[in-house]
């Protein structure tokens, strides 16, 4: 490697489609006002309309993005060459697809289902329907993780040994009303991001170790995870997820630490930080080769440019741009099926230690 580190070459966004195509969204909630109409509109994507049950609060957010509350389901899936995105909740992903036209395009708001089971039917449907379909791991997607994926596949870290993410965060999961009594939130909803990028960047682990539990403070079924993928004798992959770190900024986190035979990465993550409001995202490279840390800049952020990156792919594929569609139904069903070998591993026993008698 003869050229000198260039954090500025790295890719940071994903090219938009020639001829975007119209979005109809099913669902109002604050996923859709507060990341996917600012990154639709901030890439040129024209947005239809949407249609949520809660008629009252469709005809709101409708209104304030000058766009159309549909009456009904069918009405907004009759809606000719839409792209489909579905921010509705998991367990009702299923009802939308089967509504969809065969051979409609959409965008699955992750998780893909409640369960694996779930995810198995989504796939299902998409299949029998000829549906072209990707599930919302935009995470893939955000500026740092591009110029990531970029440094690694152009050989600044050597090969990658070492994944660590370390969250302890203040989560207002109050935001998120539908969570209330659902059996699984922490992995299923928030690290299930974490898992679908390790999957893009290592590959797909062996087995997991896994411990997801709640807080005495609060009845959210979890909000708290420790994790440990395996990936045999080489590669060393763990996850300590904590959103119950309630005493201020100072000691909270939420970063990556990726680590190569040559280089390494860190990364904040910075939506999380304070959110929605959130902090700056932050990547620093140690390339091959250097004495020292580089800062590369970053020319957007997670929220809302990753979902900006995620439509783009979705519709470029369709048209026929793009000749892979990243996260598609059949791949993020190997994301879910991580995440159900997760929550499996937490209800079964540890292994026991051995007791002086």
């Amino acid at each position: 490697m003869s050229e000198p580190f260039d954090p500025a070459s790295l890719a940071q966004s994903w090219p938009l489609p020639e001829s975007p195509r119209p979005i109809v969204t099913f669902g109002a909630g604050s996923i859709v006002g507060d990341a996917h109409y600012p990154a639709y509109r901030k890439g040129g994507f024209p947005i239809a309309g949407l249609f949520d049950p809660d008629r009252e609060k469709a005809e709101k957010l409708a209104s304030a993005w000058g766009v159309t509350a549909y009456r009904s389901l069918g009405e907004a899936a009759a809606v000719e060459n839409a792209i489909f995105d579905l921010a509705t909740p998991p367990g009702r992903h299923a009802e939308v697809l089967e509504a969809l036209p065969d051979g409609a395009v959409a965008l699955i708001q992750k998780p893909m289902g409640a369960d694996l089971a779930q995810a198995t039917r989504i796939l299902e449907i998409c299949r029998r329907k000829k549906i072209t379909a990707a599930v919302n791991f935009q995470l893939r997607f955000a500026p740092m993780m591009l110029a990531l994926k970029d440094a690694i596949a152009k050989g600044w870290l050597g090969e990658v040994v070492d994944f660590d993410a370390w969250l302890a965060l203040d989560t207002p999961w109050q935001l998120w009303p539908f969570l209330k009594g659902l059996p699984r939130i922490e992995i299923a909803m928030h690290s299930i991001h974490y898992l679908d990028l390790i999957r893009q960047l290592l590959g797909d682990p062996q087995a997991v170790h896994a411990k997801t539990l709640g807080h005495p403070s609060h009845d959210v079924a979890q909000t708290r995870t420790s994790a440990i993928l395996d990936y045999g004798d080489r590669v060393r992959c763990a996850l300590s997820i904590n959103h119950d770190h309630k005493f201020g900024r100072p000691h909270q986190a939420c970063e990556f630490r990726i680590c190569g035979t040559e280089g390494a990465a860190y990364l904040q993550l910075g939506v999380n930080l304070d959110y929605p409001r959130g902090e700056p995202d932050i990547l620093e490279i140690h390339p091959k080769g250097a004495d020292g840390w580089v800062s590369v800049p970053l020319k957007g952020a997670w929220f809302p440019d990753a979902f900006v990156g995620r439509m783009a792919n979705l519709q470029r594929f369709a048209s026929g741009e793009d000749a892979e569609l990243v996260g598609s139904v059949e791949d993020a069903w190997n994301t879910m099926a991580l995440v159900e070998a997760a929550y499996r591993s937490s209800a079964s026993p540890a292994t026991p230690i051995e007791r002086r008698a």
